[in-house]
């Protein structure tokens, strides 16, 4: 299995940057696996997805993989470095899934993660941290994205948090939580 790194942290804090930097450091092929899908009638976000791209070196290989990021995972060769961006977004993607259907989706990425020999890199947002949202989708969308972000942590040999324009290291600051905790889910 190769290396699994978390880096989670609010909208504009600096997370992806975090992982473009760290991916650039393991040395290896990256393949840049976007989760987001373009849409020519939202400028703004079209602009989003431009500076994300312009960023990237150009011996990066970029796949947009809006659902199907198991799969995607599971075909990659040993030698080479993923970097997901984001979680956030392919939780989105998924919310016309019922409850069964996602928690296959989960657990069939979970295990994947752990399969995997080439090293990962997988961004996610932090949510939660504020009002209940009104909505049921808001607040299905928060409660998808805070468990899976939990249940990867588990599974990381590293876990970033990227807030105010410092990266912190969770994985030597903080503490695990009990396992027993953590099956709860």
């Amino acid at each position: 299995m190769g290396k699994v790194i978390l880096i989670t942290g609010a909208a504009r804090s600096g997370k992806s940057e975090w992982a473009e930097y760290l991916a650039q450091q393991l040395g290896k092929q990256v393949v840049y696996i976007a989760t987001a899908t373009e849409n020519p009638d939202d400028p703004e976000w079209q602009k989003r997805i431009a500076a994300h791209q312009q960023r990237r070196p150009q011996n990066w290989v970029t796949l947009a993989v809006p659902r199907e990021l198991s799969a995607t995972l599971a075909d990659a060769k040993p030698q080479s470095c993923l970097l997901v961006d984001s979680l956030g977004t392919w939780v989105t993607n998924l919310l016309d899934e019922d409850e069964i259907s996602w928690q296959n989706t989960i657990a069939e990425f979970l295990d994947t993660v752990q399969l995997v020999a080439a090293d990962m890199l997988f961004v996610a947002e932090e949510v939660g941290w504020g009002v209940v949202p009104a909505y049921p989708i808001g607040r299905q969308f928060r409660d998808r994205l805070g468990t899976l972000v939990r249940q990867l942590g588990v599974v990381c040999d590293t876990v970033y948090l990227v807030a105010g324009g410092h990266v912190l290291n969770l994985s030597v600051l903080g503490t695990s939580l009990p396992t027993a905790i953590n099956e709860e889910l």
